[in-house]
């Protein structure tokens, strides 16, 4: 994992992290106050890189991450954040519902919960919950109150949302060629100020999208059945258990897995335990590789070890020869 910070500068808390990882657990450590936890579904070696800008009051970042990607946690406290699809191979599910070009995403004090596709590019900004709050009173703005405490995909008008995204490019850019722009104060207030201004403009046009009733029930199944596959620490649960337990059948649970996450449930509950047994192997609990891998319900050793390749690119005894301490 390479990972590199400026020191604030004097009396301007203004930071930039720059993390780069090719393991999806470090580039989650690499995600400066955010509490999020990312499982790896796709298959393959994993890339990502991360971006920060903090500014006082509101922090730019951009994401990228090579393979899909579940991400689930909190942007922190009490935030606001903001973000705009920038590319990626397939669609981006957020909240049981598929992102278009015309729409952007928004966590407002609320938990994240999405799955992005390969080779994603995310960039956004992240506010304090109390600010908005504050300049919404402070000059009459209506802030839409149906999108709050829940991560939502957002309509909104298209001339505030193609200046943020002038902006983001920009910021980008100049951090590419000429980060130490923002060492002069004046140019830090006037982005800080130019950021706030146009979110401001953005909120008061958001429409939640409306993913109709029957996109709801398909949600709502798959939430059902996720909750039982992550909740099913001590034991691996069968398919067919998870079909009993929701009441749908293995045709219909694969269809409202693929509408809602762009995967099958069996690919889905096969990732999620590849990445808790490559976790486990991480950790150097001084178990085997069969037992962890058996603990997980991967009861075919030769099916699981090449699952594992395929998936993470390496094989399981190369994780747990990394985590054990040189003799």
């Amino acid at each position: 994992m390479a990972l590199s910070e400026t020191p604030p500068i004097p009396d301007s808390p203004v930071t930039l992290l720059q993390a780069s990882s090719a393991d999806v657990d470090e580039h989650c450590a690499g995600l400066g106050r955010w509490r999020l936890n990312y499982d790896q579904i796709s298959a393959g070696a994993f890339t990502g890189s991360f971006t920060q800008l903090s500014l006082p009051r509101v922090d730019v970042f951009r994401e990228i991450t090579s393979q899909q990607v579940r991400q689930y946690g909190q942007l922190g406290d009490d935030s606001v954040g903001i973000g705009l699809p920038w590319q990626g191979e397939g669609d981006l599910n957020c909240n049981g519902t598929h992102i278009a070009d015309a729409q952007v995403i928004a966590c407002i004090d609320a938990e994240v919960d999405m799955c992005t596709p390969k080779a994603f590019e995310l960039r956004g900004v992240v506010v304090s919950a109390a600010l908005i709050e504050e300049l919404g009173a402070r000059f009459d703005i209506e802030l839409p109150r149906a999108a709050w405490h829940q991560l939502r995909v957002i309509e909104m008008a298209e001339t505030p949302v193609a200046r943020l995204r002038a902006h983001l490019a920009a910021i980008y850019q100049t951090i590419a060629i000429a980060p130490e722009r923002f060492n002069d104060p004046a140019a830090r207030q006037a982005l800080e100020d130019a950021l706030l201004v146009v979110i401001m403009d953005m909120l008061p046009t958001a429409r939640p999208t409306n993913p109709g009733r029957s996109a709801v029930a398909r949600k709502r199944t798959v939430d059902r059945a996720r909750a039982l596959m992550h909740d099913s620490a001590d034991r691996s649960l069968s398919l067919l258990e998870i079909c009993k337990a929701v009441g749908a059948s293995p045709r219909k649970l694969s269809y409202c897995f693929q509408e809602v996450l762009g995967t099958s449930p069996m690919h889905y509950w096969r990732a999620m335990r590849l990445n808790r047994v490559r976790r486990d192997l991480k950790r150097g609990a001084g178990k085997s590789v069969y037992d962890v891998a058996v603990q997980h319900g991967f009861w075919h050793f030769s099916q699981f070890s090449l699952d594992y390749r395929r998936h993470f690119s390496e094989l399981p005894s190369e994780t747990l020869r990394r985590a054990r301490p040189a003799a």
